[in-house]
């Protein structure tokens, strides 16, 4: 390359690339200035954000003796209040069913029948043994001397004679047993109510297990365990609360018809209660039980007003715009509410008349500032 165009290739250098240079350098500068600038904002609006003072919000109410709802909370399990197994006399095919589980019947319906042409023709030969030993019985009357119209004049001791030797009450006895067995072909409701258990189907050999049972499930027991220390807490006629575990939160009322008076072997009591089924129960359902007592001159408060701190129980009154921490001790307990009292031995006071916080209270200490919510 000559000197002339090495002067060349300079010139085009200071020309081109230093500009390019420049206007990297320029942007670069201001991206770290931008940067600078959001970091000073944020840092600004984080310092504005910490240094702002907290308003707590709290909802109060004043406090007040009144009756607490005791609970006692079991398990239990329903059970229809009548209740039978239906069984043929005899073993035969089902020659008709009715009915089937769940279906509703009356008193005397027909829920199934057996085939019965033995057990008719059965019927009808002992009808005719019996027709047979009661001519018997007459002869032997007239051969002691009694007329045909006149047998109620016998004695008793000739009569009864005249019944052996003619076989007049064997003959009555196998036509009593002829009925039972073809009335034991046909399976009759004894009472209202609906079918259940029923598996077998029509031509199915019937066994002597029981063919169905009837229930009526419109009244229905409940069973459920106490502890042997609760035990003084439950009595006859006391109400209770069914709660199935549909979640949905329904329940039914009932009533305790029934206290066993011993503790089994698990230190637990047996106690009945009774409920009318809405039509959303059904036999054999387990359920949840609250057996609710009241108590009266109780101080009831809800249970977010109660808090743990310290592994103490708290709560805080309010009193001039602050939160006074006070300790308590809780008396009983229900689904929704405590009865408590002061905690006397940690130097708390609480009274009727005293304004509780009963939310907002989560992140308060003693001595925050509060406004009551509107």
């Amino acid at each position: 390359m000559t000197f002339s165009e090495r002067n060349i290739m300079k010139h085009v250098d200071r020309t081109i690339r230093r500009p390019l240079y420049a206007g990297l350098v320029c942007l670069l500068c201001a991206a770290v200035q931008s940067c600078m600038s959001d970091g000073t904002g944020d840092k600004a609006r984080t310092d504005k954000l910490e240094y702002e003072p907290r308003t707590n919000e709290v909802e109060v109410i004043r406090l007040e003796k009144g009756e607490f709802t005791r609970q006692l909370v079991s398990n239990g399990k329903l059970s229809a209040s009548g209740r039978i197994s239906l069984h043929f006399s005899g073993q035969a095919p089902v020659s008709g069913i009715y009915f089937r589980n769940g279906d509703s019947v009356e008193a005397g319906d027909v829920i199934a029948e057996q085939e019965s042409e033995d057990k008719k023709i059965a019927l009808e030969s002992a009808r005719i043994a019996l027709a047979r030993a009661e001519l018997d019985y007459l002869d032997v009357l007239a051969g002691q001397g009694y007329e045909v119209e006149d047998t109620a004049s016998a004695p008793t001791g000739v009569k009864t004679m005249a019944k052996v030797r003619s076989g007049y009450d064997a003959a009555m006895n196998s036509l009593v047993k002829a009925e039972l067995d073809y009335a034991g072909t046909v399976i009759r409701a004894p009472f209202s109510g609906k079918v259940a258990d029923l598996s077998l189907h029509r031509y199915d050999m019937s066994t002597s297990e029981a063919f169905c049972k009837l229930i009526d499930d419109r009244t229905l027991n409940v069973d459920f365990p106490v502890l042997e220390s609760e035990y003084s807490f439950v009595e006859k006629g006391l109400p209770i609360k069914v709660i199935p575990y549909f979640g949905d939160g329904r329940f039914l009322e009932g009533r305790i018809t029934a206290v066993n008076p011993t503790v089994d072997k698990n230190g637990q009591v047996a106690v009945t209660a009774e409920v009318e089924n809405d039509g959303t129960l059904a036999d054999g359902m387990n359920v949840r039980v609250i057996v609710e007592r009241t108590v009266p001159d109780m101080m009831v408060v809800p249970k977010s007003a109660v808090l743990v701190r310290d592994n103490k129980e708290v709560l805080f009154l309010y009193s001039g715009g602050k939160a006074r921490w006070t300790y308590v001790n809780i008396l009983m307990s229900n689904s929704g509410s405590h009865a408590v009292t002061a905690n006397t031995d940690r130097g708390s006071e609480l009274a009727p008349g005293d304004t509780v916080i009963i939310s907002g209270n989560l992140n308060l200490a003693d001595g925050s500032e509060v406004v009551i919510k509107d």
